[in-house]
């Protein structure tokens, strides 16, 4: 299957040089370039792409809210196949990366990002999954973790969200960077399963998808940075009889600070 790509990016060169990188693969196709976020959403509507790669700062219409309308509900007229933004940002250290996870976007990578990561991310998020390199990674759990807890932020933990053991379970495994099907074999339930455990948090928290679902874990103190989740943080949902058998035979857990990449979506 075709990965249809759009570029948005008010530095042609940029734009030229990642159009030849993404054109190297058979499986990517360049549908439309554009210079500024007005310009994005009429090619993205008028091409119907895969996945955007959005500059984050542009002249006029910037990425952030060109990101919104584009991430909108109803905007791609399939709500099986919607539109997918990755964010393409000079600087790791940026304000702007919370504002674009919360207008929808599926990640970000740097542009001093290597050609195969170039190419990763855009399969990866094609697929339906959530991309963060690893600078934005740090920086965004750095920045989550010095904020004080806002007043009124719902409890994750306790039953305010009305969270059940394993919804939380989940969620602690997801914030750690754990996949669907690692989340199942930890978990001893099927992947199928674990989807729909993810879809209730999602619903339960008012979150768009799972790139929130893990801020959200960090910013509340359900899971703490540089920790691997061990049984312990897990909730107690999990039988005791079957405890030994939850060990993974090799490290199946990667600190959300250092996890380099991916994070699947539901």
């Amino acid at each position: 299957m075709t990965i249809r790509v759009l570029l948005a990016d008010d530095q042609q060169l940029v734009r030229s040089g990642i159009a030849m990188l993404l054109s190297a693969d058979p499986d990517i196709e360049i549908v439309a370039e554009c210079a500024d976020g007005a310009a994005a959403v009429a090619d993205a509507r008028a091409t119907a792409p895969d996945v955007v790669l959005m500059d984050v700062r542009m002249p006029g219409t910037d990425g952030v809210t060109a990101t919104r309308e584009i991430t909108s509900d109803g905007f791609s007229g399939d709500p099986d196949r919607p539109v997918r933004v990755v964010m393409l940002t000079t600087y790791h250290v940026d304000e702007a990366v919370h504002a674009a996870l919360r207008a929808g976007a599926s990640g970000f990578l740097l542009k001093d990002s290597a050609p195969a990561e170039l190419v990763l991310a855009v399969r990866a998020v094609a697929a339906g999954e959530a991309w963060l390199d690893p600078a934005v990674a740090r920086t965004m759990i750095d920045d989550f973790t010095a904020r004080p807890r806002p007043a009124g932020l719902v409890a994750v933990t306790g039953g305010q969200a009305g969270l059940t053991g394993r919804e939380r379970d989940v969620l602690v495994l997801v914030a750690y960077g754990l996949s669907n099907a690692e989340i199942a074999t930890r978990l001893l339930i099927g992947e199928a399963t674990v989807k729909t455990h993810l879809g209730r948090v999602l619903m339960k928290l008012g979150l768009r998808d799972r790139s929130q679902a893990v801020a959200l874990a960090y910013q509340s103190g359900l899971v703490v940075p540089g920790t691997a989740p061990g049984l312990d943080q897990v909730a107690g949902s999990l039988r005791h009889d079957r405890a030994a058998a939850v060990q993974p035979q090799q490290s199946l857990t990667k600190s959300y600070s250092s996890m380099g990449h991916s994070v699947p979506l539901a």
